[in-house]
């Protein structure tokens, strides 16, 4: 059967990681590329606040070119859909008609996902969609990916739950009002090693650093968010 050109959407984080092994395991996919968003004056990702030199690493060790896409730092919905729109047409011509992304069940983020893709004749694929977070959870712990928290919400799981391996221990000491799978935000992590990667990825983690972002909703009201991050670098003796 002749594979699907697709393009993977990356984060650097356990969801990305899991919904590309399974997307590979599937065999339905050729996937030409990982595409990632950084911020144009860290060069981190996003909300992971992974370094671009991590981002290029992971990319390396899974054997896939890296396509990083720069937003500016206080650019919002509107730039980086249109940073979507140029860079899905930029692949559309190449013959990419599928994009695949790590969602479990923000039914609001896939709608956006599909409505901007569409228009563009690519479809939106999920492999981890539609499963309850204890199932993804579940599931991720036995694939034998291995990844550490490095993004916390600050009135959250704060900066204890900084560092922490993402094992059946980190998992059962969450409070009730915590999603397993930080599907809500309440954490974000990198992964360094597992089925996906030909060899595991060299890191260090910094002092945690907190950082409060204003965002304006739908509505009109601005919120303040607050996170605390890792401060993840890269580092050539192994994870620290």
């Amino acid at each position: 059967m002749e594979r699907l050109k697709a393009l993977f959407n990356w984060s650097g984080g356990k969801d990305s990681a899991h919904a590309l092994l399974r997307a590979q395991q599937s065999e339905r996919y050729e996937i030409v590329a990982l595409m990632t968003t950084v911020n144009g004056r860290s060069h981190r990702s996003t909300m992971h606040d992974i370094p671009l030199a991590l981002l290029q690493a992971q990319a390396d060790s899974i054997g896939l070119p890296l396509h990083a896409v720069e937003l500016s730092a206080g650019g919002g919905m509107e730039e980086y859909g249109a940073s979507m729109e140029r860079e899905a047409r930029h692949f559309a011509r190449m013959g990419v008609r599928h994009f695949i992304f790590g969602d479990i069940f923000l039914h609001d983020v896939r709608r956006y996902r599909e409505e901007q893709l569409a228009p563009l004749g690519i479809e939106v694929i999920e492999p981890l969609w539609n499963r309850t977070s204890e199932e993804v959870i579940d599931d991720f712990l036995q694939t034998g990916l291995k990844s550490v928290v490095v993004t916390t919400m600050a009135d959250g799981l704060g900066a204890a739950a900084i560092g922490r391996t993402l094992d059946r221990a980190f998992i059962d000491s969450l409070p009730r009002n915590i999603d397993p799978n930080g599907e809500n935000g309440e954490y974000h992590t990198f992964c360094y090693d597992g089925p996906i990667f030909r060899h595991p990825i060299s890191y260090r983690l910094g002092t945690p650093v907190r950082r409060s972002y204003d965002i304006r909703h739908d509505d009109g009201t601005l919120h303040r968010y607050s996170y605390w991050f890792a401060d993840l670098q890269s580092s050539e003796t192994g994870p620290q």
